[in-house]
């Protein structure tokens, strides 16, 4: 027992008397790293919210007073013994002198085991006071492309210190691959091949992590690219990576795949018969810049992409009613047709306050009444950052920590809501009240921080900016700052994701060191040109729509070409979402879908509040129920990956015999009926709907097979009615390529 207190006293001593410059180890750049490195402190070992084994260490080292208070003062300080430190439980378990559940973490005679033995021998003490915090890590290289028969190569790390003092931290890196049986890495740092493919390393060093981007390439041929001339600088960028990995771009895809494709991507809609047919006949050279053109301007360009907005705005009827929808949806459709600038429309949104029918933005905190709610919503949204892992304790993927969390969420305490004498719609939800609400600023209001218990001080991410009283204006000002390093990059990436199928970051939210951008040099440079651009959407549109790599087939060269759907060599197929999917049914067919409160012949487009269970429409409420099953969210996450356009059975169900269906092709009006009573001979029928589907003509095989079917049918509106549903339930009706 008197032994047990004297050392307890030693590592009380030692561990309260700083290390002298001299000393070579330094518990926060040398121990904490090795226990990074060793896994000791990550989230599935001693870094976990309640430890592991008695133990609890700070996440990847994030707090390393309480570290050091862990290591030389918990279990009677026996876990470092600075008078034989051979003995430390730290050394025996690591090393399996004594059973341990995470397994052997490194050896006796390792470069890790020396680190940890000499700090103990010298007391276990914590470092001097001002020591430099790091500046920055440098990792070489940071792209690498590898040609069998090569299958290795080594990275080196250096640390810079605010100080100006530099240091090879190699030894001392963490490392993790984002993709398995890519490669591995030796403790020396060389990286080596196990399977030819792509991957990311993630090197870790103290709070820095850089991202090294690998590639390893089997010998295959190198592609000529002499013939490829690029658009514009999105295509400069793409090719060269494309070049850089030996695969060839596909070819310019057809007027027809270009022209369905573009008026889906910016309208949402199919063009008409009539301008397929125009458009394939035109000889001018400038033809696809002018359909662009023609489509930024017209109103169904502000219709679709404010559905993409009301989408993450939460604008849903439940948490608004339905005049509040109504409002916010015509609001944000205004502003996209007028090509306000999108930080200026981010501004009015989160400065907005008052009447939520006389100021429609403000419906944006109606919606999301909750502080913590309202700062992952915004953080995601607009600034592209997920930060709600922090909210519990420091982010394990990124540098957010749970003060950065409560401070942030500070911003949005005050906000607070007067119901202006309206009904309650469930008695048992306090939220959902039919009516006009008031959305002011509680000057009292304030958010706790759970660990204190005192009010977290108000600050934006990732900077030390004052914030004002007026703290919804000082988020406001801030996002649409043209030098914010968040809102700008973000959503240049989710006009990518929308228009080609992927975001240049995966998922298009998630922006951190850890999950890095397949193209950095093309995010930078469409970043760059956004703002200089005035934060203009349709600018930002069409320079995307206008280069090859926009407008590239979706049919390969070869399989190189077809397997790659990270570096846009193709274009990427995708399904018609719900919405554009039941406008295209409705318009091929030419039978408007009435919804219930709505004026017959609006689109799905135009509905400002998605479908609600126990709402009915036509075909006995069959419009509605048909969005939800193909995916349309009910808009209760502020986040693209709630809508769900994976195929499923019931979706097959809703296309092969549904009623909604049947009625379209059955109405006896439709577009075949019409054709038919207005005497069209059975080959002009055949490229009416062949254009308005598919927007091309069909080929000799397909008049001839269709041509014979209907001729030898009995019933020539039935036979007619079935190359109708042919057409609407084939592979390229129902996807976008």
């Amino acid at each position: 027992m008197m032994r047990g207190m004297l050392v307890a006293l030693v590592a009380l001593l030692a561990a309260n008397q700083p290390v002298s410059a001299a000393d070579a180890v330094s518990f926060q750049r040398d121990v904490l790293p090795v226990l990074t490195r060793a896994g000791c402190n990550m989230g599935a070992c001693h870094g976990n919210l309640n430890g592991k084994g008695g133990m609890k260490l700070s996440l990847k080292g994030e707090d390393p007073a309480a570290d050091l208070a862990v290591l030389t003062r918990d279990m009677l300080a026996r876990r470092t013994e600075p008078i034989r430190p051979d003995d430390s439980l730290l050394l025996q378990k690591a090393t399996g002198r004594i059973p341990h559940e995470g397994g052997i973490r490194f050896s006796p005679s390792s470069h890790e085991y020396a680190i940890l033995r000499q700090w103990i021998a010298r007391g276990a003490r914590f470092d001097p006071p001002g020591l430099a915090p790091l500046k920055r890590l440098i990792v070489t290289p940071t792209y690498q492309i590898l040609l069998d028969p090569a299958d290795r190569f080594r990275i080196s790390a250096i640390a810079e210190f605010a100080d100006g003092s530099r240091r090879d931290v190699t030894a001392l890196i963490a490392t993790e691959f984002t993709t398995v049986d890519v490669a591995r890495i030796t403790p020396t740092g060389d990286v080596i091949c196990e399977q030819p493919g792509e991957t990311v390393l993630l090197v870790r060093y103290m709070n820095k992590v850089v991202p090294v981007r690998i590639v390893f390439l089997p010998n295959r041929v190198i592609p000529d690219f002499r013939g490829i001339s690029p658009h514009n600088t999105i295509d400069e960028l793409v090719f060269a990576q494309l070049q850089r990995l030996r695969i060839p771009p596909a070819e310019v895809a057809s007027d027809s795949v270009f022209l369905r494709r573009v008026y889906l991507d910016t309208i949402g809609l199919l063009p008409t018969a009539e301008e397929t047919q125009a458009f394939l006949a035109s000889t001018d050279p400038h033809k696809r810049e002018k359909v662009i053109d023609t489509l930024l301007t017209r109103p169904e360009f502000a219709e679709f992409w404010a559905q993409k907005w009301s989408d993450l705005l939460r604008n849903e009827e439940k948490a608004l009613d339905r005049k509040g929808v109504a409002v916010f949806y015509r609001w944000i459709a205004a502003q996209l047709a007028a090509d306000r600038p999108l930080n200026e429309f981010a501004r009015d949104i989160l400065a907005a306050s008052g009447s939520t029918y006389a100021h429609p933005p403000a419906n944006f905190w109606r919606a999301i009444r909750d502080p913590l709610q309202r700062a992952e919503s915004v953080a995601q949204v607009f600034l592209g950052v997920r930060i709600s892992c922090a909210r519990c304790h420091n982010h394990p993927f990124d540098r957010w920590t749970m003060d950065d969390y409560y401070s942030f969420a500070a911003l949005f305490a005050r906000i607070d809501y007067r119901v202006l004498a309206n009904d309650r719609r469930d008695q048992l939800d306090k939220h959902e009240f039919v009516g006009e609400q008031i959305v002011w600023q509680n000057r009292t209001g304030e958010l706790p921080h759970p660990r204190t218990k005192k009010p977290a001080i108000p600050r934006f991410l990732g900077s030390d900016a004052p914030v004002g009283d007026d703290r919804l204006a000082a988020v406001a000002d801030w996002v649409a700052a043209p030098d914010n390093p968040f809102f700008a990059k973000t959503q240049v990436n989710r006009i990518w994701l929308h228009l080609m199928g992927r975001g240049l970051v995966d998922p298009n939210d998630d922006f951190r060191d850890t999950n890095p951008a397949t193209h950095p040099e093309l995010l930078d440079w469409l970043t760059h040109d956004f703002i200089a651009g005035g934060f203009r959407l349709k600018r930002m549109v069409k320079t995307i729509l206008m280069s090859r790599t926009y407008q590239l087939a979706a049919t390969a060269r070869d399989s190189v070409t077809q397997n790659d759907e990270r570096h846009y060599a193709r274009a990427l197929i995708k399904p018609l979402n719900a919405e554009q999917l039941l406008d295209a049914l409705s318009q091929v067919t030419g039978v408007p879908v009435r919804f219930k409160g709505y004026p017959l012949g609006l689109r799905a487009h135009q509905i400002p509040a998605p479908p609600q269970s126990g709402r009915r429409g036509a075909f006995d409420g069959r419009g509605e129920h048909f969005l939800k099953m193909f995916g349309k969210p009910e808009r209760l996450l502020t986040c693209e990956c709630e809508r769900n356009d994976d195929p499923g059975l019931l979706q097959a169900f809703q296309l092969i015999t549904g009623e909604l269906m049947n009625s379209l092709i059955k109405t006896p009006s439709n577009r075949v009926g019409q054709m038919l009573a207005a005497g069209a001979t059975d080959t002009q029928i055949l490229d009416e709907l062949y254009l308005a589907a598919l927007c091309r003509r069909p080929n000799a095989t397909e008049t001839k097979r269709l041509l014979a079917y209907v001729r030898d049918a009995r019933d020539r509106r039935a036979a007619w009615e079935d190359v109708l549903w042919a057409l609407l339930n084939s592979k390229e009706f129902l996807l976008r390529h």
